[in-house]
């Protein structure tokens, strides 16, 4: 399955990397992603950065980009999730580089690592929202 939870039918290398996948070749990610487009503001250690995501998760978030980070590059995120105007703060880690696909654009799959409670029941609550309004 790829990033937006389609199956993948050409194995090609580039479609490889879209998916995140643990040691012995299995997906990694325990939920799926729910779509959400907002603003991301994120920094490294040296560089600011204003992107925007496409989906999310309980454990993460793909932000869209066409100069990804490499895999282990620790990110501050910054986002508002829709209905509310304080930002969620987050570090997270880059676990994932897609270069993107026909219909998929390039980007990084981001697990968050470090989150306050009041931001994880504010993420969950919002990808409780957005699942239960998608069609299944």
């Amino acid at each position: 399955m790829d990033v937006q939870g389609r199956e993948v039918v050409d194995k090609s290398s580039a479609e490889i990397l879209t998916i995140p996948l643990d040691a012995s070749g299995l997906e990694r990610r325990k939920t799926n992603r729910a779509e959400l487009v907002v603003r991301v503001n994120y920094q490294t250690v040296d560089e600011l950065f204003s992107e925007f995501a496409r989906n999310i998760n309980e454990g993460g978030i793909f932000v869209e980009t066409e100069t990804p980070h490499g895999v282990g590059t620790s990110v501050d995120l910054q986002f508002k999730l829709p209905g509310n105007d304080e930002p969620v703060r987050i570090t997270g880690t880059v676990m994932h580089v897609s270069p993107g696909s026909p219909g998929d654009p390039p980007g990084m799959g981001i697990e968050f690592s470090r989150l306050d409670a009041i931001s994880r029941d504010r993420i969950n609550g919002m990808v409780r929202k957005l699942r239960a309004a998608s069609p299944r």
